[in-house]
Parts: C-alpha cells; structure tokens; sequence
C-alpha cells in the first residue's frame, strides 16, 4: 500500500514512482471513483495483478489483503494518530514479516503534535495498545471546548435534544452554584423509546442549522396546540410531513402527556411495552389501580412498579398511536379528571327548543 492524505497527491506520487521504480506496476484508487470501478481496482490488487496500490485513507479499516506486507504512508504528519494507527493494521496480517514506513518532508519542520503523534504510533508496538492510543490521543487533541472549534463531542449519539437540555440545565445550575445532579424538579425530560425513527432527515431540511434551530424549538413545547401549529408550518415550509417527523412530533406530545402523569420512561416494541413512573410514584394511586382493573388483561403491575403493557405492536404506526393514547390517559387519570390533558372540554348538549303553545278555540 502506498498512502496519500489526499486525492490531489496521487498524481505527483503516481509521477515520482514511474520515474524511480519504471518496472512498477501500480494502480490508483480513492473515494471518488465509481463504486465499479473502485471494485475492479480492489479485486485485481487482490488477485496479485499488480504490485501497488497506490489510495488515499479508503484503505484504513475493511480492507484484509494477507498478501500485501509493506505500507509507505505519505506525509505522516498530515495523519491523525487514529488514522495511522489504523493504517498500520492494514500489513502484517498473515505469517509474512511486514514493514510499515511513515514519510515526512525532509525539509521541512513537523509541528510539535505532529512530531508527538510519530513518536507516540513508534511507541505502539505491543498488542491491545488501543487504550493507551485513545489516551495519548486525549493528551494530544485534548477534550475540548463547549464553545470552541475543536472536538465537543458527538451530539447525535446523544440527540440534540437531549443534548440541548443537558447543558441548560448544567449551565443554570453553576450559576445558582449548585451541582449537576441538582435538578430542577420541572426540567426532568422522560426518555420514549418506541424502536422507530424519530427525526428531522437531510433530505427534508437540508440545511444543518435550519434543523438545529428546529429541534431547539421542539425542545421548549409545552402545548398541544404549539406541535400542531410547528407541524403546520414545516409543511408550508418544507412539503409534507415525512414519517420520521411525523413520529417525532407524535414523540414530542408523548413526552408531553408523560410529564403530566410523572411517567419518567416508556419503552415499547412489537408485544408490548413498559412504564415506569418517576421516583416509583403515581399522582392518582386509586385512579391507577382502577384502570389496571378495567384493563386486567393486558396491563399488570409488576413488584418494582412499572406497568407491563401486552398488546400487538409489530405495526410502528399502531404501536406510535397507542403509546401516545395510553400517555394522554394516564395524564387525564394522574390530574383526576379521567380526561386526557390537553383535551378540549366536552360540549354540553344545547337544550331542547320550547314546545309551541296553541290556544283551543
């Protein structure tokens, strides 16, 4: 393997090495060629019908060739110490000694964390030498600024959302000088599981900070009202609704009824699902056990009281809607009406029009 950071190097390479080594036979190969013709390149490397590849980091995971024993890596200090690390696992994979050989310019002086990344990927040589790379890497890059423009963790493993919320809360509690696990009673956020997509795709809202800006909005939703005028906008904004926004704002108004009822978790699949209440405690104890009697066959309490709920869910769609009807009767069952919350109030019948008298004659 013959490793470049980037595509506009391989020609000058490609250029250097049919001048040095004419009887070479070599081919190129990066991320922006077809995916067929990236195939063909790949499989005669493998079938040994030249003698280098000559890529950019496509080659870095996936890639198990046991016949090629040497890497010549191209202006190392342009690499991460991952990306190198990664790219010295790709020799040495079968009985054959393997050479791994990390270029830099001889003219030139490597930055300092550059310099530290060779010495430290030099230093790797043992096996499961993975934690002490994550580590040296943490020392090299450090951990980040919440504010600043290097690394700040990754926001999608956690959705933004909860991510939002997270350091609102974190942010008001250093200043009223208290800890993290000081949480405001009215800022805990139920988690809903409900094992399908729940999002704003790229396709509907291509722009990233659009999207951000639109998840902050989902985010401070109190009312009923405000997802239905949200949804109404997005689609004068965007088109029609996806169903991964749609089952998202379904999510926004389950989490909504849950908070009224002090449901702190919902996690539901195919055959069922489970509820569990904040702090193991429900506002309506008798309410609770009424409709656990009415519904006997399908809800049970278990000993650590959270509610086990047997039903047929394997539709996404079906299981969407019960969920959120089982919330919004919770809700109506913790506040004591029975009603859902945020139902409209019934309309009393208008009464009867008077009966015309007549006079006999």
């Amino acid at each position: 393997f013959y490793v470049v950071p980037r595509i506009s190097d391989l020609d000058d390479v490609a250029a250097f090495l049919r001048e040095v080594v004419p009887e070479l036979k070599f081919q190129i190969g990066h991320g922006q060629m077809s995916p067929t013709q990236l195939e063909d390149v790949m499989s005669s490397f493998y079938d040994k019908q030249f003698d280098v590849l000559l890529s950019t980091t496509i080659v870095e995971s996936g890639l198990d060739i046991p016949n090629a024993n040497t890497l010549i890596v191209h202006r190392a200090d342009m690499f991460g110490l991952a990306q190198l690390y990664q790219l010295r696992g790709r020799v040495g994979r079968s009985k054959r000694r393997a050479y791994a050989m990390f270029t830099t310019p001889p003219n030139q002086k490597l930055t300092p964390a550059a310099e530290k990344r060779l010495k430290v990927l030099h230093s790797l040589d043992s096996l499961g030498a993975g934690f002490q790379l994550a580590s040296h890497d943490l020392d090299i890059r450090g951990a980040g600024n919440l504010l600043g423009d290097e690394q700040s963790g990754h926001i999608r493993e956690v959705g933004f959302e909860l991510y939002q919320s997270m350091l609102e809360e974190a942010v008001a509690s250093l200043r009223q000088g208290g800890g993290p696990e000081e949480q405001a009673e009215d800022q805990w956020s139920p988690a809903i599981s409900i094992g399908t997509a729940v999002l704003i795709p790229e396709a509907y809202v291509p722009d990233l900070q659009v999207r951000l800006g639109l998840y902050r909005r989902l985010s401070g939703f109190r009312e009923k009202a405000d997802i239905d005028a949200f949804a109404a906008e997005l689609v004068d904004r965007f088109g029609g609704l996806p169903d991964e926004v749609r089952h998202l704002l379904a999510v926004v108004e389950i989490k909504m009824q849950c908070r009224i009822a002090g449901i702190s978790a919902v996690d539901a699949g195919p055959k069922g699902g489970v509820v569990a209440f904040r702090h193991n405690k429900f506002a309506n104890p008798a309410g609770l056990l009424k409709f656990i009697g009415e519904h006997r066959s399908t809800v049970k309490l278990q000993p650590d009281h959270k509610l086990l709920i047997k039903a047929d869910w394997s539709d996404a769609s079906d299981r969407m809607n019960d969920v959120r009807a089982l919330a919004s009767q919770l809700a109506g069952i913790a506040r004591g009406d029975g009603k859902p919350a945020n139902a409209p109030e019934e309309k009393q019948p208008a009464p009867p029009p008077p009966r015309k008298q007549y006079n006999r004659r």
